[in-house]
């Protein structure tokens, strides 16, 4: 059910290539990091991203347990794809290395209520989605199953959903952190 919930969600967003590997949901923290994190750097190394998006590793605004594994795990990945000690065996077939250019963090200027505390990570970036904003709660409500979140969802995001958030996490563009309207704000072609 969750997989067809999100294809359905990515036919919606027009995402051309939606992955989801085989782990079940709401165990993430039960599963071999190792194993875990390899398959993931595999999933760089052959898509070779320019910018990588996660949770932050308070797991986002739920605080989800699944999310802050997920935040974990891209992140191990974001780092170990470009290293050829990690995973040396994936290096094959003309598989090389591959360093995405930055890692950012989804974060927001609110907390969900009665949840318990996260602490965001600051923003660094802040995206404007406001011709963007019925798609994206039309690709969450695809996903039937969170359908008591619905309310909740979309009450929030029409409240202060002009804008999308990130927290730049890591960079191999050199500098310090300025504030950013686009993701790819210093990115190399390639």
């Amino acid at each position: 059910m969750r997989r067809k919930e999100f294809a359905a969600a990515c036919e919606i967003l027009k995402v051309s290539r939606g992955i989801v590997l085989d782990y079940p949901d709401g165990q993430l923290y039960r599963q071999d990091l190792y194993k875990v994190v390899c398959d993931l750097t595999l999933q760089v190394r052959e898509f070779r991203p320019q910018v990588m998006l996660t949770f932050g590793s308070e797991g986002g605004l739920t605080g989800h347990p699944d999310h802050s594994m997920a935040s974990v795990f891209a992140s191990l990945a974001f780092h170990w794809a470009g290293r050829d000690n990690r995973y040396p065996d994936q290096l094959k077939n003309g598989l090389t290395p591959r360093r995405a250019q930055k890692l950012y963090y989804a974060t927001a200027d609110f907390a969900l209520p009665n949840r318990q505390p996260i602490t965001l990570p600051p923003a660094t970036v802040y995206i404007e989605i406001s011709e963007y904003l019925e798609a994206k709660i039309a690709a969450f409500k695809a996903h039937t199953s969170q359908a008591p979140l619905f309310p909740l969802l979309e009450g929030n995001v029409r409240k202060r959903g002009q804008r999308e958030m990130f927290h730049l996490a890591a960079s191999m563009i050199p500098g310090p952190v300025v504030q950013e309207t686009d993701l790819f704000a210093g990115v190399k072609e390639g």
